[in-house]
């Protein structure tokens, strides 16, 4: 007589194929946790060990204890330097937050045209910092720059000796530059907003002004955040930029707080010293990102529930 097997349980059968997957998916997680422990948590930890240390950068490392941080804590610089950190901060965000909305609520549309203008805008993000830094010097420059070759006087201005101009204009190509990385986060955040919302505004006379401001705001609220993160975290590791563009000064009005660690550990020779400036960095940029995650991460978390 024949036997046959019994039906698999498919609730037995989705356990199994769970506690499958759960078991490869560490493994996959394997190779990203190496590279994070080995590029960011052995050197973080390596840099806060030498923030109670005193070296030179050559010779042997000497134990100093809390000396290299009250050196730091205690140095008039470390607070203006904080402060011109902030200020580029807080004056990138206004001027890149509004400018890559726009220009990625432009770029959302499927005409054949905004394909070829996003390339060309995404062209900044694509050079060098430095080679930006030193295209602008020499465009801006007062005696041999475009403003002379045009006769143009408000480009002729002495734009890295006076500080209000030099930090005006380290804010512009900090701006120029990662505005079309941010544009191309929020084009992408744009096509996610269903079309259906648009029709519906149409249908009850909505203009497109009115749609931006009561459609793709709200609905571009997260990507706001994640692209706020980005632009706030990013600004505390400025160097390359402004150490070509005007060196910290005038009067130390672009000194930031990443110029700082390197003038002190590179140019003065004081690790120490810059290890504490290293690990000041990090605190802030922590903070600053989790303060922006609690604005948006317990919402976010709650609409993702709902919508299991």
């Amino acid at each position: 007589m024949a036997t046959t097997e019994p039906a698999s349980d498919p609730a037995a059968r989705g356990t199994r194929t769970r506690r499958d997957r759960g078991g490869v998916l560490p493994w996959l997680a394997a190779p990203a946790l190496v590279f994070f422990v080995g590029f960011a948590v052995i050197p973080l930890v390596g840099v806060f060990a030498l923030s109670f240390t005193t070296w030179d950068g050559i010779g042997a490392i000497v134990p100093s204890g809390l000396t290299s941080w009250q050196a730091v804590l205690t140095d008039p610089g470390l607070p203006h330097a904080l402060w011109v950190t902030f200020l580029v901060m807080v004056a990138s965000w206004a001027v890149q937050t509004p400018s890559s909305i726009l220009l990625g609520t432009f770029l959302a549309g499927y005409q054949r045209h905004r394909a070829v203008l996003s390339v060309v805008y995404f062209v900044p993000l694509l050079l060098s910092s430095a080679a930006i830094a030193i295209a602008y010097k020499a465009l801006l420059d007062p005696n041999f720059g475009l403003g002379a070759g045009l006769g143009i006087g408000l480009l002729s201005q002495d734009w890295l000796g006076r500080p209000a101009l030099a930090f005006g204009l380290v804010v512009f190509v900090v701006s120029w530059q990662f505005i079309p990385f941010h544009a191309l986060i929020y084009q992408g955040g744009v096509r996610q907003i269903p079309r259906s919302l648009y029709e519906a505004a149409q249908l009850d006379g909505a203009g497109r002004v009115r749609q931006f401001f009561t459609i793709t705001l709200p609905q571009l609220r997260y990507t706001i955040i994640t692209s706020s993160t980005l632009m706030v975290v990013g600004s505390l590791t400025f160097f390359d930029l402004i150490f070509v563009l005007t060196e910290g000064g005038p009067a130390d009005a672009t000194r930031v707080l990443a110029l700082d660690m390197y003038k002190r550990g590179f140019q003065a020779n004081l690790m120490g010293p810059a290890s504490v400036i290293a690990v000041i960095l990090v605190l802030v940029g922590l903070v600053l990102a989790l303060l922006l995650r609690r604005l948006g991460g317990r919402d976010a978390s709650q609409s993702q529930l709902e919508g299991v």
